[in-house]
């Protein structure tokens, strides 16, 4: 299907690798042009250079901290009239909310939250000018079930959930959608390195965490980022107009709720 959004221009944030590269590939497969931003230039170039050779689109490199003033404007800066903006940046630290301090608080609203919404605010009135906008959140489905662990994530996304919500609904009358994609357990790096802080916590080898973990998802395995990227796509075209302010949860059955 054509997703009808070839030649539009696209910025994701943290895209060098995982669930970002995997939006970033599959917008640009659809004709997109593409400004990708990560802090590790070495990555980010050798990822634009794969998308390049996998889709013929333009990538555009930016290797900034976009939870940064200074990032944020290069990026944006780079990437010119948005009409498509993918925002994303990586979890926080796990552990025990105790152990956090006032310092762990602010630096994952930052990233999390504030972030996403300064890039919002940068962006959303011209999309609304030009009557087409989608803007697409990568959070987390600890969003819908939150997990002791992640609890500087729990709040922090939580709190850009609640901020979407009050304004999708505002911007979708100028074709300008906002969503939120709410990953569960995808074969990223950031899924290895939290599984090996568990088992080294549990003083069990790696597999049998991770094997733990595939058994209580009723699909029995862990998602593929590229299923991601397709949805994500999905959420930037011109057929999914007609949706705004959602909370999409791929997590593979996980999420046990009706609701």
């Amino acid at each position: 299907m054509d997703l009808g959004i070839r030649g539009k221009n696209a910025l994701v944030c943290g895209a060098s690798k995982g669930l970002g590269r995997a939006c970033a590939t599959s917008l640009a497969r659809e004709g997109c042009k593409v400004t990708i931003v990560a802090r590790d230039r070495e990555q980010l170039e050798k990822t634009a250079a794969e998308i390049r050779a996998a889709s013929g689109a333009k990538i555009t490199v930016v290797a900034a901290d976009i939870t940064g003033d200074e990032g944020r404007a290069a990026a944006l800066a780079a990437a010119g009239e948005l009409d498509i903006l993918v925002t994303n940046a990586g979890g926080p630290p796990t552990g025990d909310f105790r152990q956090f301090s006032r310092e762990d608080w602010a630096k994952a609203l930052q990233a999390n939250m504030l972030t996403p919404i300064e890039l919002i605010r940068a962006t959303v009135d011209g999309m609304m000018a030009r009557k087409f906008g989608r803007i697409v959140n990568i959070t987390s489905s600890a969003v819908k079930a939150p997990i002791s662990v992640l609890a500087l994530s729990n709040g922090a996304r939580s709190g850009l959930t609640g901020f979407i919500a009050g304004i999708a609904r505002e911007t979708v009358r100028h074709n300008v959608t906002i969503n939120n994609l709410l990953p569960g357990a995808f074969a990223t790096d950031r899924l290895k390195n939290m599984f090996a802080a568990q088992a080294k916590s549990r003083g069990v080898p790696l597999e049998e965490a991770m094997q733990e973990r595939r058994k209580a998802i009723p699909a029995g395995r862990f998602g593929e980022p590229e299923e991601f990227g397709e949805a994500c796509a999905y959420l930037c075209s011109a057929q999914a107009g007609y949706v705004t302010g959602q909370n999409f949860l791929i997590d593979g059955g996980a999420y046990p709720g009706t609701f």
